[in-house]
């Protein structure tokens, strides 16, 4: 007579449950005993109970067993799928690709080009952002034509400051000059000159004032003063 088959599911009855794995773990055991005296395998079997108990076999060191499991898992693992490292990298240059991808197109629809996709409101929102960014430029500009102004203001200010540093110094040489004629007039004087030769000497001098320069002065004073 035939054995009745029975339903693979959770025994309802706890006794009935506790019976049933001790047969069968009793079974298990001895069937992975004997498939590794047949097939010369490492067999290594973990089996926790219901109640947390726990049951093991291993026809070797079960820690080497753990091991080997682990270093095949690693290597299973890093050849069927690619690192995280290359998976985060992936997934970078496609955010960058992306980011790439929707600048250049701003930048084309900003110039003007490529515009039949948008809508109403991204066209209100493209026009709102270049006359934002025509507003900044023109103040940026304005800014720089104000330095410009400032820089040459300065500049002609610098100018003018040497300008009259210049007038000051030819002023002094030219009152320099007319002091060297007075002294020659009273050296004249007190030499007892001739009131021709005088006379010839205050001329020399006011050429002097017509000319600006000391050497046309000595020069027509010696040959105006007609000396004897």
């Amino acid at each position: 007579m035939a054995r009745e088959k029975i339903k693979i599911r959770k025994i309802a009855n706890a006794t009935a449950r506790q019976v049933t794995f001790s047969k069968r773990r009793r079974g298990l055991f001895k069937k992975a005993e004997e498939l590794a005296i047949l097939c010369d395998a490492e067999v290594g079997l973990i089996v926790f109970s219901a109640t947390g108990k726990l049951f093991d076999l291993s026809n070797t060191s079960m820690k080497e067993i753990i091991d080997r499991y682990n270093t095949h898992s690693k290597n299973t693992t890093a050849g069927d799928l690619p690192s995280l490292d290359l998976q985060l990298e992936n997934g970078n240059l496609t955010i960058l690709s992306n980011q790439v991808a929707e600048a250049t197109r701003q930048l084309r629809n900003m110039r003007g080009e490529d515009l039949n996709g948008l809508t109403i409101q991204e066209l209100q929102e493209l026009e709102k952002t270049l006359e934002t960014g025509l507003s900044r430029v023109t103040q940026k500009k304005g800014e720089q034509i104000m330095e410009q102004i400032k820089g040459l203001r300065n500049k002609g200010i610098q100018l003018m400051e040497e300008n009259t540093k210049l007038r000051y110094q030819v002023a002094k040489m030219s009152n320099a000059g007319k002091q060297v004629v007075l002294d020659l007039e009273n050296a004249l004087h007190e030499d007892g000159q001739s009131s021709e030769s005088v006379t010839n000497v205050t001329h020399c001098g006011n050429l002097y004032e017509n000319e600006d320069t000391s050497d046309t002065c000595l020069k027509l004073g010696l040959s105006c003063s007609g000396w004897k």
